[in-house]
C-alpha cells in the first residue's frame, strides 16, 4: 500500500489529493473513500496508507484509507 501525506481535502467539495511519498505523484481521493474508513475528514500534512482503484470512467482515485 502505497503511503502519502494529505495534499489539499475540502469537505465541502467533497474531493482532494494525496502526495505519495515515493515521489510517484498525486493521488485523486474521494470524500466518499474518507466515509468508508470511518474518517470525518482529512487534514493537510496528515499521513495516509491506501490503494489506487481506477473508477468505471477510467480514473484513478485513492481508496481503503488508513491512518499510517
Amino acid at each position: 500500500m502505497p503511503i502519502g501525506k494529505v495534499k489539499f481535502f475540502n469537505s465541502d467539495k467533497g474531493y482532494g489529493f494525496i502526495s505519495n511519498e515515493d515521489g510517484s505523484g498525486d493521488s485523486f481521493v474521494h470524500v466518499t473513500a474518507v466515509e468508508r474508513a470511518g474518517m470525518a475528514s482529512l487534514g493537510k500534512d496528515q499521513r495516509v496508507s491506501y490503494e489506487l482503484e481506477t473508477g468505471r470512467d477510467g480514473k484513478i482515485s485513492a481508496v481503503n484509507l488508513e491512518a499510517a
